[in-house]
C-alpha cells in the first residue's frame, strides 16, 4: 500500500507513526510544504517569552530520524498544488528546485491545518504586522521583537493572549486588543473580569470591545487606528484574530465542505472521496454537546484523528466520535480552562441548562498557600448530565477541568459529581474537592434544596425585592449593592422578625462574598416559613467578575 500524506505535524505525522506500527511494508510519504515536518507548534509563544530557551527544543523530529526510526519518506519543501482524484495522484511543486512532479497514492490523509485569519483591514501589509502559526512565523517575531519597545496584540483569544505574555516578558509594552468585550470570547463574560484585572496588573493595556480599522506606517512603526478612535503607535503587531481551516486544495479537488468551511468527513474521517481522509484542524467535527458541525482547533484531537486514520487504513473499525473542546491557557499567573459548552452556545443554540459557581481552594485552606478558584459548571435541568465547565484560577485548574472533561466524555451527572472519590491530602487538595462541592452546589439546586438569582438579573430582579446582605459589617461598609440591608449570618436568627416583615413586602434576594453564607441563610428562612427567597449564585466574586467593582459601593 502505498499512503501518501499532505502535512505534518500534529494529525498528519500521528497518522505516519501509527501507520508504520501497524504496517511495517506500507510506503509512507510525508510531503510538508514548509521545512519543518515535526515540531510543538503549541511551544512557540514559550520560546518567544524565554521560557524555553533552546529553539530546538521544539522540534520534534528531523526528517533523518523518521527515516531511521520508522522508516518514512519524508520531503520538506513539498507542497501539494493538485489532487487528481481520478488518476489518484498529486501534484508537488518542489520549492526548493521550483519543478513540479506527480506522486500516486492509494491512499491520501489530508492533513494541511489551520491558516491564520488575514481580515481586509487597510495596510495590513506592513512588515512589521505579524501572525504567528509555525516555527519561521517564530523567528520572525522574535527578532522583530529584539530591540522593540512595544507590541500590540490584536485578538485576546488563547494565542493572544499567550503571546502578549510572552511579550511582556521580554520587556515590551503591551497592548491588546479584542473585538468583544472580554478576553478569551469563547468563555462566558462573567468568568474573564478577574483574567481583566490581572492581565492590568501585569502592565497589558487592554482595548476590549473595539478593533483594528486601519494601519498606518509612521517611520517604519505601525500606527494602528482603533474603531473607537484610539491610536497606538508602536514596533510590531502581531495578529491573533483566529484560524480558518485550510481546506483550498480539498475544495479545488472536489471535496465536500462542510458549512463551516471545513472539510467534511464520516466517522472514518474518509472525505466524500473513500480513498481520501482529512484530519485536524481543517475538518469539521461534531460538537459533543450541541450535535452540531463545529471547527475546533486543538492539538489533541488532531493527534487521536491521525491515529484513527492510520488504523482505519490497515482494516480496524476505527471511528472519531465528537470534540467538545477542552482547553486551557496560562495568562501569566493565572490559568484559565473550560470543557464542554459555555452558556453562550447553550442559548444560541436553543439548549435548556442550570448552572450553578462555586469558588473553591484549590487545596485544604489551613495548609499554606491555598489560593481560590473561580468554577462555573452547567448542567441539564432534566437529570443533571454536565455539558460544560469553565474554571479561572491560580492553581489547581488543570486537574479539575480534566475531570470535568471526564465526567462529560463519561456522560456523568452533578449527583456523580457528589460522589466522586478524589486523591486528597493537604497540600494537593480538600476532603471536599473543588469537583465535589461543585456536585453539591448544583445536585442541591436540582433537588430544589435552593433557588438562586444571578448577576446578570440585576438590578431588574432587585427592583421590589429586598435585597439582605449576610456578610459581616466591615465587609458590608468596604461596598455594598446601593439597595442591600446589612443583616450579617450570625444575628440573622434573632432578627428573623425584622426579615419577616421585610419578606411581606416582596421577594428577599440574599447575598455574600461567594455563596455559602447567603446559602445558609436562604436554608434557616425557607424552613421558618419565607418562601419567595432567593440566594446569590456566587457571591459578590461572580457578580464583580461580570459588573465590575464599581457596582459595589
Amino acid at each position: 500500500m502505498n499512503m501518501v500524506i499532505v502535512g505534518g505535524v500534529a494529525a498528519g505525522m500521528s497518522a505516519a507513526a501509527r501507520l508504520r506500527r501497524l504496517d511495517e511494508q506500507a510506503e509512507i510519504i510525508v510531503l510538508e510544504r514548509d521545512r519543518y515536518v515535526s515540531f510543538a507548534n503549541c511551544g512557540l509563544p514559550y520560546h518567544i517569552s524565554g521560557d524555553i530557551p533552546d529553539r530546538e527544543q521544539l522540534l520534534v523530529a528531523t526528517p533523518e530520524h523518521l527515516r531511521a526510526t520508522l522508516n518514512l519518506t519524508v520531503r520538506t519543501r513539498h507542497e501539494v498544488v493538485g489532487i487528481d482524484r481520478e488518476a489518484k495522484q498529486v501534484q508537488v511543486l518542489d520549492r526548493a528546485s521550483g519543478t513540479q512532479y506527480v506522486q500516486p497514492y492509494d491512499k491520501l490523509l489530508l492533513a494541511q491545518g489551520a491558516e491564520p485569519i488575514r481580515p481586509p483591514t487597510p495596510g495590513l501589509e506592513h512588515p512589521r504586522i505579524l501572525t504567528l502559526r509555525s516555527i519561521p512565523d517564530m523567528d520572525a517575531v522574535k527578532a522583530a521583537a529584539d530591540g522593540a519597545h512595544s507590541a500590540v496584540v490584536i485578538g485576546a483569544s488563547y494565542i493572544g493572549l499567550e503571546v502578549a505574555e510572552a511579550l511582556r516578558k521580554r520587556g515590551l509594552a503591551v497592548d491588546l486588543v479584542e473585538l468583544q468585550e472580554q478576553v478569551i470570547p469563547l468563555f462566558d463574560r462573567e468568568m474573564t473580569g478577574a483574567l481583566h484585572e490581572h492581565l492590568s496588573e501585569q502592565g497589558v493595556t487592554l482595548h476590549l470591545g473595539t478593533a483594528a480599522a486601519a494601519f498606518h506606517d509612521d517611520s517604519g512603526r505601525v500606527v494602528v487606528e482603533l474603531r473607537d478612535g484610539t491610536n497606538i503607535t508602536t514596533d510590531l503587531v502581531l495578529l491573533a484574530v483566529g484560524v480558518r481551516p485550510a481546506s483550498g486544495l480539498a475544495k479545488a479537488a472536489g471535496l465536500a465542505l462542510g458549512p463551516r468551511g471545513g472539510v467534511a468527513v464520516d466517522r472514518h474521517l474518509r472525505t466524500s472521496d473513500p480513498n481520501i481522509y482529512a484530519a485536524g484542524d481543517m475538518i469539521e467535527v461534531i460538537d459533543t454537546i450541541t450535535g452540531e458541525p463545529a471547527v475546533i482547533a486543538l492539538a489533541g484531537p488532531a493527534n487521536r484523528q491521525g491515529r484513527i486514520v492510520a488504523d482505519h487504513v490497515c482494516g480496524r473499525d476505527a471511528a472519531y466520535t465528537t470534540t467538545q473542546g477542552t482547553a486551557i491557557v496560562q495568562v501569566f499567573d493565572m490559568t484559565a480552562a473550560s470543557t464542554g459548552a459555555s452558556e453562550k452556545t447553550l442559548r444560541r443554540t436553543g439548549r435548556s441548562f442550570r448552572k450553578i459557581y462555586v469558588h473553591p481552594n484549590d487545596h485544604a485552606g489551613y495548609y499554606p498557600g491555598a489560593v481560590p478558584m473561580h468554577i462555573k459548571l452547567l448542567f441539564s435541568p432534566d437529570d443533571g448530565r454536565v455539558l460544560g465547565a469553565q474554571i479561572v484560577g491560580t492553581a489547581g485548574v488543570d486537574k479539575r477541568i480534566d475531570v470535568l472533561a471526564t465526567a462529560i466524555r463519561a456522560g456523568m451527572t452533578v449527583f456523580d459529581l457528589e460522589r466522586l472519590e478524589l486523591a486528597y491530602a493537604p497540600p494537593y487538595g480538600s476532603a471536599k474537592d473543588p469537583i465535589n462541592m461543585a456536585g453539591f452546589v448544583a445536585a442541591n439546586l436540582m433537588r430544589g434544596d435552593v433557588v438562586f438569582w444571578y448577576a446578570e438579573e440585576y438590578p431588574g430582579r432587585a427592583q421590589g425585592a429586598t435585597v439582605i446582605d449576610v456578610r459581616n459589617a466591615d465587609e458590608y461598609a468596604d461596598g455594598h449593592l446601593p439597595t442591600a440591608v446589612n443583616i450579617p449570618l450570625p444575628e440573622l436568627r434573632a432578627r428573623f422578625a425584622e426579615v419577616a416583615q421585610l419578606a411581606e413586602q416582596g421577594p428577599v434576594l440574599l447575598y455574600c462574598m461567594v455563596g455559602f453564607r447567603s446559602y445558609v441563610a436562604y436554608r434557616i428562612l425557607r424552613q421558618r416559613g419565607v418562601e419567595q427567597v432567593a440566594t446569590l449564585a456566587g457571591g459578590m466574586k461572580t457578580f464583580i467578575g461580570l459588573h465590575g467593582p464599581a457596582v459595589a459601593r
